[in-house]
C-alpha cells in the first residue's frame, strides 16, 4: 500500500505524490513528518495522517463507552482514517449520505453502517436499504418517517428476510454550550418525539431514541440532562424503546480548549443510565472528532512575512475551515527551510493562498519569531474535519496526503532543521 494517495473526500483534484522515488521501493515503515519534509521539501500542502493515534483514540472510546461505538464518517472520511478505525476496533459507522455509505460498504463489507442522517433523499433510503444492507435510519418528523416507510416499501421485492428497519427519534435538547448547536437544525421537540415514537413502533424491527449535545460540547453534564430527557420522552410514550443513541459532541483538545478527560463523560453517561432503571436499553454513540482529531496535521509553506501575518499556501477554504470561522486555534511547529538562531516565540495570524480577503485565521498561532517566507508550519489536531472541508475554489485543491508515525501534535514541541 502505497504511504501516500490522492485525497478523495471532495473529488480527484489532487495530484499524486510517490514515496517510492523518494523513500525507495522497499520502504515498509511508516516516516515522520520532518523526514517527509526533508524529503519532499513539498510547496503545496501536505496532509498527515497518523494511524496509530486514530487507531489508540479508538481503543480507549470503545473501552470507555458502554455500549456500541458508531465512528461518525462526516468528520474525516479519508480511506486511510477509516482503516485506522478498523484496525482500532471500530465495526459500526454512522453515515450521512449515501456516498459515504458507499466508502464504508467498499472498504468493510462486514461493517454495520447506519443512515444517521435526520433528512435523506428518497433515492438515498432506497439504494442504502437495497444495495448496501442499511438496515438503521434516524428521523425527526412526520414527513421523513412517511418517507422512508414508502421507499423501503417500494423497494421490497417480497424477500422477507430484509425485515424491518430500525427506526431512531432524534431529539432536540436545549442549549449546551456546545461551540456548534446541531438542536438549531435538528430535533423533534418533546411533544412530537414522543408521537413519533409511537408512530414508529409498529413499523420497526427495533426503535431507538437519540439526540446531539453539539459539536465540540466541553460539559459532561449536557450528556446528564440529555439522558435524563430521553428517558422522559420514553416514558410519555409508553412504548418500548431499544436503543438510546447519545449522539457525537465529545471534545478534543486544542490550545485553547483543555476538555475534561474522557472519563468524566462516561461517568455522567454511566450514572444518567443507571437512573433511568431501563435495563434492556442498548446505548450507542456517534463520536466523531474525539476519535481523529489528534490524528492529522497539515505541512504548509510560508510564502510571505507581513508583520505578524503569515502568507501560507492554505487556508480557510482548504484544511483550516474552522480556524476561519469557528476562530480555532491549532498547535503548530516550525519545520525550518534553515537554521535556527534560537529565536523566543511569538503570536502570529495566516493569510490563505486565495484572493479572498475572507480567507483570514486570526489566531493566535504561536512560532519563533524569526519565521519566514520559504519555512514549513506543521499545523495538527486537524483529523477532524481538516481533509473533508477542502474545496477547489481560486485553483488552489492540490495537495497530497501522507500517513506518519509521529505522536499527536499537541504532544510534539520544539522544531526541526532539515538536512
Amino acid at each position: 500500500m502505497s504511504l501516500i494517495e490522492n485525497r478523495a473526500a471532495v473529488g480527484p483534484l489532487h495530484r499524486h505524490v510517490s514515496l517510492r522515488a523518494a523513500l525507495g521501493a522497499d520502504q515498509q515503515a511508516l516516516p515522520m513528518v520532518a523526514d517527509m519534509v526533508k524529503t519532499l521539501r513539498p510547496s503545496e500542502p501536505l496532509h498527515c495522517i497518523r494511524p496509530a493515534v486514530i487507531s489508540g483514540a479508538a481503543q480507549a472510546f470503545s473501552a470507555a463507552f458502554n455500549g456500541d461505538v458508531l465512528y461518525a464518517v462526516k468528520c474525516n472520511p479519508e480511506p486511510a482514517a477509516l482503516r485506522a478505525l478498523w484496525e482500532g476496533g471500530i465495526r459500526h459507522f454512522d453515515c450521512a449520505s449515501i456516498s459515504e455509505v458507499t466508502l464504508v460498504r467498499r472498504l468493510f463489507p462486514g461493517a454495520a453502517i447506519h443512515f444517521m442522517h435526520p433528512v435523506k433523499s428518497r433515492p438515498a433510503i432506497r439504494e442504502a436499504w437495497v444495495l448496501h444492507g442499511v438496515r438503521d435510519f434516524v428521523l425527526d418528523s412526520f414527513g421523513e418517517l412517511e418517507k422512508i416507510g414508502q421507499e423501503i416499501n417500494a423497494s421490497d421485492t417480497g424477500a422477507a428476510e430484509m425485515g424491518r428497519p430500525g427506526l431512531f427519534i432524534r431529539i432536540a435538547l436545549p442549549e449546551t454550550g456546545a461551540v456548534i448547536n446541531l438542536s438549531k437544525k435538528f430535533g423533534a421537540d418533546f411533544e412530537t418525539a414522543v408521537a413519533l415514537l409511537q408512530a414508529a413502533r409498529p413499523l420497526a424491527g427495533r426503535l431507538g431514541i437519540a439526540f446531539h449535545a453539539g459539536s465540540q460540547c466541553l460539559d459532561p453534564l449536557a450528556w446528564r440532562d440529555a439522558i435524563a430527557l430521553a428517558g422522559e420522552v420514553i416514558r410519555a410514550s409508553g412504548v418500548h424503546v431499544d436503543v438510546m443513541d447519545v449522539g457525537g459532541g465529545f471534545p478534543a483538545a486544542y490550545p485553547d480548549m483543555d476538555p475534561p478527560p474522557l472519563g468524566a463523560f462516561m461517568a455522567e453517561i454511566d450514572a444518567a443510565y443507571d437512573r433511568l432503571e431501563m435495563p434492556w436499553l442498548k446505548l450507542w454513540a456517534e463520536p466523531g472528532r474525539a476519535l481523529v482529531a489528534g490524528g492529522g496535521s497539515v505541512v504548509v509553506q510560508v510564502q510571505l512575512r507581513r508583520d505578524g501575518m503569515l502568507y501560507i499556501n492554505d487556508g480557510v477554504y482548504g484544511a483550516l475551515a474552522d480556524a476561519g470561522a469557528l476562530n480555532f486555534r491549532f498547535p503548530t511547529r516550525l519545520l525550518r527551510a534553515g537554521h535556527s538562531a534560537g529565536a523566543p516565540d511569538a503570536a502570529f495570524g495566516f493569510f490563505g493562498p486565495s484572493c479572498d480577503s475572507l480567507d483570514v485565521m486570526e489566531g493566535p498561532f504561536i512560532l519563533p519569531d524569526d519565521v519566514g517566507e520559504g519555512d514549513w508550519i506543521e499545523i495538527g489536531q486537524l483529523g477532524a474535519y481538516g481533509t473533508c472541508l477542502r474545496t477547489a475554489f481560486n485553483g488552489f485543491d492540490r495537495a497530497a496526503l501522507v500517513e506518519v508515525a509521529d505522536r499527536a501534535m499537541l504532544e510534539v514541541t520544539g522544531e526541526f532543521q532539515p538536512v
